[in-house]
């Protein structure tokens, strides 16, 4: 699990596709303190596995899955990504309860200025829109942050100036693709909020048209 606070903004050093994988070379520092083979760490808030690491840089497998479902299939030599270890069971939580499992990308749509602040407001699915909820956290790029508005086609989210400055989020410009996280409480209670399809109960809800 992570909390969406970022540890630094690494670079890719290297990434090597082939037709059903993706090798990973990003330079780090700081979330390689303590950091061993088999650790895990969210790269734009996709959690990858250590596979290797170097003096200043670490390595990671990336499955074809993840390339389809999120940005890292868009990054190049030098592309700068967001880092974070995963939270120490001792840890302070500052952000919120992040898995690293993208739940798919949006849209940047407008960047703008509000005082000491800057807006950054986000297209998205409806699937995935329905988990936005205004005053709940989302992690974008692996960053937690406030929603502060949501519509039928987008939402928007207010950086602060430390926030802009140690994350990658406002070197985006409008049309390019960010990877969502939703609040991972609200996915829960839905699912178990669902009729059990097993059985009698299953055959009766059939028969009386709540599933089809």
């Amino acid at each position: 699990m992570f909390t969406g606070i970022i540890e630094e903004v690494g670079t890719v050093r290297r990434l090597t596709t082939a037709p059903h994988r993706c090798e990973l070379e990003l330079a780090a520092s700081r979330v390689l303190e303590g950091t061993q083979i088999g650790d895990s760490i969210a790269v734009n808030g996709v959690c990858l596995t250590v596979i290797r690491i170097g003096g200043d840089s670490f390595t990671a497998d990336v499955m074809p899955e993840t390339l389809r479902c999120s940005n890292l299939g868009q990054l190049k030599t030098d592309s700068a990504v967001n880092l974070e270890r995963a939270m120490a069971a001792n840890g302070r939580f500052g952000g919120h309860l992040v898995a690293g499992h993208i739940d798919g990308t949006g849209m940047i749509r407008a960047i703008q200025p509000e005082g000491n602040a800057k807006l950054v407001t986000i297209s998205a699915a409806p699937q995935l829109l329905r988990y936005v909820v205004e005053k709940d956290s989302i992690a974008i790029d692996g960053i937690s942050l406030t929603v502060v508005q949501v519509t039928r086609s987008d939402f928007t989210v207010s950086l602060i100036p430390h926030t802009g400055e140690e994350t990658t989020l406002l070197r985006h410009r409008p049309g390019e693709m960010v990877n969502l996280e939703t609040d991972i409480i609200g996915k829960y209670v839905e699912k178990l909020m669902q009729p059990k399809e097993t059985g009698v109960t299953a055959d009766l809800l059939r028969k009386s048209g709540f599933l089809s």
